[in-house]
């Protein structure tokens, strides 16, 4: 397949789309939001780009687009396997793939909290586990985790979402000093809110439990209004762009302005405080009933 180089940058002599030398770029959840974004913008910066998804979608401009369920192993091992034949190696891991969750913890049943960690968190172990062999016998590549901001702030009516994306952080951060001495670099883009269309595609756990009726309701209000503010899917992958092309990532990178000081904000402030906040933001209140035992 020849190298997706813009017909610009071919003119122009060198620029910095020369030093991508067409690289090899496996992008999970490409369909939409942040994953077609990157796509879209790897393939105009010249990168060789295969874009993983379970739906079939229209092509970006200069994508090859492969039919992967990330749930699933054999799914992924021949998604991998067609990246390998047609391009012998993968320089770029982009695991992207991810689903939002909506419910309450105690509603939540098991089988839709398994959903949540199978999606968010085992899918970008078996890809990348289907990609190492290949990184690790060139002794390179690059591996970008997109996280959230909600590994560092726990909202109500996420308590799984949340912690699948706390899940991620760790792996991250152990895993890329696993790669380190074999030329591998492990990076971890922790977004805040953006216009993805993730919560029109959200899993949900309906109410069953009155006591959390205004719990619930304050919190789904509260992640409509976040969303419908946030920014575009473009600048997460412009951030995405960055890691690929850095000499020596840095283990995390940020997203939107919250991302950037809510993250110090965690760290430097009394918990209290955080609490005070989060509570008022999602309309938190206590109950006045009290208990009379």
């Amino acid at each position: 397949m020849p190298l997706l180089i813009n017909s610009n940058h071919m003119r122009s002599g060198h620029s910095e789309k020369d030093a991508t030398g067409g690289k090899v770029v496996v992008i999970t959840g490409a369909s939409s939001g942040i994953g077609r974004a990157t796509a879209q913008l790897f393939a105009d910066e010249g990168f060789r780009v295969f874009g993983a998804s379970r739906r079939k979608c229209p092509n970006p401009s200069g994508v090859v687009t492969l039919e992967s369920d990330v749930r699933s192993d054999p799914s992924v091992e021949r998604c991998v396997a067609e990246v390998l034949a047609r391009a012998g190696h993968v320089d770029v891991l982009v695991n992207n793939a991810g689903m939002m969750h909506m419910g309450i913890a105690e509603e939540t049943i098991m089988e839709d909290a398994r959903a949540v960690f199978d999606t968010n968190f085992f899918s970008l172990v078996r890809m990348t586990n289907a990609v190492l062999p290949s990184m690790r016998a060139r002794r390179q590549g690059r591996i970008i985790n997109v996280g959230s901001l909600a590994a560092w702030v726990r909202e109500s009516g996420e308590a799984f979402y949340s912690a699948s994306k706390h899940a991620m952080a760790g792996y991250t951060e152990a895993l890329r000093h696993e790669l380190w001495p074999l030329g591998i670099h492990v990076s971890l883009v922790e977004p805040a809110a953006f216009k993805t269309g993730v919560l029109q595609a959200a899993s949900s756990t309906e109410g069953t439990i009155r006591d959390y009726d205004i719990s619930r309701q304050a919190a789904r209000d509260t992640m409509q209004e976040v969303l419908k503010n946030g920014g575009e899917p473009r600048n997460v992958a412009r951030v995405i762009l960055k890691i690929a092309r850095a000499r020596s990532p840095r283990l995390r990178y940020t997203a939107g302005i919250e991302a950037h000081w809510l993250p110090y904000l965690k760290v430097l402030l009394p918990q209290r405080l955080i609490d005070s906040a989060l509570r008022r933001g999602f309309c938190l209140r206590q109950d006045e009933a009290k208990s009379k035992t």
